[in-house]
């Protein structure tokens, strides 16, 4: 099947069992002239029908309906029936599954129209951007240019690398946003939360510093304290200070101390050893 050209409307499926959220959703995407809305489904069965049918390039869909959730109309149409998936539901809670199964996005209702504009945006530019690769694959083909098969005599590929944590789910008052955790400056803990520090803002996020320390890719984060733990590349400094530990400068200006029964693994990543 020939690819669309990237300037193609972009075709979208609303699937919620409510009425009203349907008619909002439309309404929203009409003001859109890029936006082709091709249907709308009041239940997982629908959906999953209609994607079989026409595979779609965004996806609005509700999680929580009767018979079918969001997640199971996914698994049943297929991962390959659209380019983009967005959740819209009312509970935050489903936040982690969504990027487990590589959600676009996640619309908490109520939203505003600033927050689905941002939204729309990200995923219109997301379609185009698979459009444009996909062209770009079949005109190198037709040219002739795809890459050689590998030699027989290649070596065989390393192994796998441990999935590590790439992102973090972000909870706040109506909305859940995700954040590179390369964009994390440090960790801190707090009770029964963690503070993630990042470009001068922090969030909240539940979940002990042991969990997270487990989930971190130990190349690039490194516990210094029992309560810290700092991105290695954010660092800028070490100072000396008294019995074996060290002040630890990050490049926004944040100081933070280094215990003396931490100091072997940082110097090892840092390679001071």
């Amino acid at each position: 099947m020939s690819a669309l050209p990237a300037s193609a409307p972009i075709r979208v499926l609303v699937v919620d069992d409510e009425r009203i959220a349907r008619q909002g959703l439309r309404a929203l995407l009409a003001a859109d002239p890029e936006v082709e809305v091709v249907g709308e489904c009041a239940s997982g069965t629908q959906a999953v029908e209609a994607l079989r049918q026409h595979p779609v390039d965004v996806l609005f869909l509700d999680v929580e309906m009767a018979g079918m959730d969001g997640f199971q109309v996914l698994r049943e149409a297929g991962p390959e029936r659209t380019a983009a998936v967005i959740f819209v539901t009312a509970y935050d809670t489903y936040a982690l599954k969504a990027f487990e199964v590589h959600a676009l996005d996640y619309l908490l209702k109520p939203f505003d129209d600033e927050r689905f504009a941002r939204v729309l945006a990200r995923a219109k530019d997301h379609v185009r951007g698979g459009r444009i690769q996909t062209l770009a694959r079949q005109l190198a083909g037709l040219l002739g240019t795809a890459a050689p098969p590998p030699a027989p005599s290649a070596p065989a590929p390393a192994p796998a690398a441990p999935a590590y944590l790439e992102r973090l789910v972000l909870k706040d008052v109506g909305r859940v946003a995700f954040l590179a955790v390369d964009e994390v400056d440090w960790l801190e803990a707090e009770d029964y939360y963690i503070q993630v520090h990042t470009g001068g803002q922090t969030h909240l996020v539940r979940q002990s510093l042991r969990e997270m320390e487990a989930q971190l890719d130990p190349r690039r984060f490194v516990r210094i304290h029992r309560s810290t733990i700092i991105n290695v590349q954010r660092v800028k400094e070490l100072r000396p200070l008294f019995h074996g530990e060290y002040q630890v400068l990050l490049h926004d200006g944040t100081s933070l101390k280094l215990s003396r029964g931490y100091r072997d693994r940082l110097d090892t990543l840092l390679g001071r050893t």
